[in-house]
């Protein structure tokens, strides 16, 4: 594995993350943030179906199962749905935090294949704060939560404002989300994309 580049390290003064009052309990299910989200949503037939929980302090676990639709080589993940379900899972540690971030810079490291039928489990947890900036980390493991690392990562996610996505979106799909009866889910549907 790579050293982390300097633009994920924090500074000296960063601070520790601090889990907001408001934050789902630990062991909590997240859900989706977005139906239509390619990581977690429900909508997205060939998605990554990632389930993510609420862990202590700024962290989560998650799972997916790779499937033929994850394939890059023949019978194994593609690396581009591995860094996928790292960065939705990195992204839900915002959930934590009650902020809306979006990924600024991911770096991941590729340990070992991941065949198509495993499970992948992941761990990420924020590990400091800096300003508009949130600095975090994963790995994924196969063979179970104890297991082999398969993929890691190292993040840096900048907070936003909701109208980053207002001004960025697609019209219909910002409209449909803002229109969204359940304030919980209107609030999600912003939580983390670029």
């Amino acid at each position: 594995m790579t050293a982390t580049s300097a633009a994920l390290t924090p500074p000296a003064d960063a601070i520790p993350p601090v889990r907001h009052s408001d934050a789902p309990a630990p062991g909590e299910l997240l859900g989706a943030h977005y139906e239509h989200c390619f990581g977690c949503g429900g909508g997205q037939p060939h998605g990554l179906h990632l389930e993510a929980r609420a862990g202590e302090g700024v962290t989560v676990t998650a799972e997916f199962t790779v499937t033929t639709d994850h394939q890059g080589a023949p019978g194994l993940a593609h690396g581009g749905i591995l860094a996928t379900a790292l960065d939705e899972t990195l992204g839900s540690l915002n959930w934590l935090l009650r902020v809306i971030a979006v990924t600024g810079r991911l770096e991941t490291d590729f340990a070992r294949p991941v065949p198509v039928g495993t499970v992948l489990h992941l761990e990420a947890e924020v590990t400091a704060v800096h300003g508009r900036k949130i600095y975090s980390t994963a790995t994924g493991r196969i063979g179970g939560p104890e297991g082999p690392v398969a993929v890691r990562a190292d993040a840096l996610f900048i907070e936003v404002k909701v109208d980053h996505f207002i001004d960025n979106g697609r019209p219909e799909e910002i409209q449909a989300a803002m229109s969204d009866p359940d304030q919980v889910r209107r609030a999600r549907a912003f939580e983390v994309n670029p």
